[in-house]
């Protein structure tokens, strides 16, 4: 048996799916590049039919990257197919993933088919998409509530029309471990053609079972498993990379096979995502949080004095805790700033990108002694070259508060190019803040979300700071970085203010299927 267990990253497509947290084309090839480097064997850069964003980020990802697969998914709809197969022609190795509803309620309720239909269709888009690449996936979406016996109907008919890989989605979450493995191996017993095509695993969080489910998909024959960094995606998520990873890494005595991937990459990618996305990684979350190698208990801590196999079943190091790394600082000059940046896998195309980003640098490094990779981060998500199309700026910001007195702000933004200046007061100063900002845009949003997090550890760390608007149903996040936990929070609610009146993207499950 195939013992290459292939990793497929859809964090860029699937990922950008959890309310809030779209990403810039920049950012994405940002992310793109790392995963790349952590040797990520294919990556689903987007749904190139949702949106001009969608089709540029897609294009522009598939030119940078050399050594992974670039994917772009599409409905099984002929116009679909035709912008995701242009928007990969750049790409080294390209693939493109297509995928039509098997499930009864799928095909009756939301595509109107019989399952003769959905066969011809799916079998149509298959083979449209083999004029483009001979890497072609189909999903048949919603399998792990599909009938078994057509499932196997339908999957015989796409490989035999020339899908190389054939992927079963838990969509909604529904699946458990046993049954989900269980379908697995059913499918490749009983499908006939079944050795031309590698099985993929793609699943969902609904129930706190993703990567229980992709890892008995594994068990069972699946050579592929599509995941997210930190487990971002839909809903309550997909199955978590890293987990998926180090689970099938360091339990190797129950599995016939093994990842390509660099898991030192692991943590700097995780607080990449997390610094773009705006979201969080929980302290206790698997391999990235904060707390994952942290020892407190007594028994624990002098176990691990002795041999630290005797808590930890993983090294911190192995996944990219505690690497050793450059650390800048006000002496530092261009070349060291620029060649760590390229090693986290950000390239300037000007100059002038590289100048102004240095210059931030500097009056960062003036606040705070030692600048980490997480600061680069996010000082280059707030630099001005990624943020040319943002109609809302803030210029400058200044805030009080005294024992017994009511705080205030003053504000000064930019809107559309015109400067306006407003003073508000609030029960805090970023409270103070947040209506001087609004006395400017009038967006009448709701927050529903306000989230502040240490970048690094110190008290000269950059706060990070998370804001969530809601607003006719549609919900933003915005993410600002800076030592001053005021003025961070400014640059997020700014953030979000420009997230929300950007041009709506076409949401994927939203689109009408034929």
């Amino acid at each position: 048996m195939d013992k290459h267990l292939r990793i497929f990253d859809t964090t860029l497509r699937d990922g950008e799916q959890s309310p809030g947290a779209s990403m810039t084309t920049a950012e994405k090839v940002r992310i793109a590049k790392l995963l790349e480097k952590m040797k990520v064997d294919i990556i689903e850069a987007g749904f190139a039919a949702a949106s001009p964003g969608d089709y540029d980020a897609v294009s522009q990802v598939a030119a940078a990257i050399v050594d992974s697969t670039v994917c772009s998914l599409a409905r099984a709809i002929e116009t679909d197919i035709h912008k995701a197969g242009e928007s990969i022609r750049k790409a080294n190795s390209g693939r493109i993933h297509t995928f039509l509803a098997t499930s009864a309620i799928h095909m009756e309720s939301k595509l109107c088919m019989t399952p003769d239909e959905v066969v011809e269709n799916a079998t149509r888009a298959v083979k449209l998409a083999r004029q483009y690449t001979d890497n072609v996936e189909f999903s048949p979406e919603d399998a792990g509530r599909s009938d078994p016996e057509f499932l196997c109907r339908v999957i015989e008919a796409t490989i035999s029309a020339g899908a190389t890989t054939i992927n079963i989605p838990d969509t909604v979450g529904y699946t458990l471990p046993e049954q989900f493995g269980g379908l697995f191996k059913y499918l490749i017993e009983n499908i006939p053609n079944s050795d031309k095509a590698i099985f993929s695993a793609h699943t969902h969080n609904d129930l706190g079972l993703a990567v229980a489910n992709a890892l008995a998909a594994v068990k069972n024959g699946a050579r592929q498993v599509e995941c997210t960094i930190n487990g971002l995606g839909e809903r309550a998520g997909n199955a978590s990379l890293e987990e998926v990873v180090m689970a099938v890494r360091t339990r190797n005595d129950q599995f016939e096979c093994d990842t390509r991937i660099d898991t030192t990459q692991i943590v700097p990618i995780s607080r990449l995502v997390s610094t773009i996305t705006g979201f969080p990684v929980q302290p206790n979350k698997a391999i990235v949080g904060a707390n994952a190698f942290a020892h407190e208990a007594g028994i624990h801590q002098d176990g691990m004095l002795k041999n630290p196999e005797t808590y930890e079943i993983m090294r911190a190091e192995d996944v990219g805790w505690n690497a050793n790394r450059m650390v800048l600082g006000k002496h530092s000059g261009r070349n060291a700033f620029a060649a760590r940046l390229k090693e986290l896998g950000v390239d300037f195309d000007t100059q002038e990108e590289l100048n102004q980003t240095f210059k931030k640098f500097k009056e960062l490094a003036d606040k705070k002694h030692e600048i980490f990779d997480e600061d680069l981060h996010a000082l280059v998500s707030d630099t001005a070259f990624l943020q040319a199309d943002e109609r809302l700026k803030l210029i400058s910001m200044s805030s009080s508060s005294a024992t017994g007195e009511i705080p205030s702000a003053t504000v000064t933004v930019s809107l559309d190019g015109e400067e306006h200046t407003e003073t508000s007061s609030g029960s805090g100063q970023v409270d103070a803040a947040f209506k001087a900002i609004e006395m400017v845009t009038q967006h009448n949003a709701e927050l529903v979300l306000y989230s502040v997090n240490s970048i690094t550890s110190g008290t000269d760390a950059q706060g990070e700071v998370t804001v969530r608007l809601e607003k006719e149903g549609r919900v933003v996040n915005g993410h600002g970085a800076d030592v001053d936990i005021v003025i961070a929070s400014a640059k997020a609610y700014v953030n979000a203010i420009n997230n929300l009146v950007s041009p709506v993207k076409k949401h994927p499950q939203l689109s009408r299927a034929v």
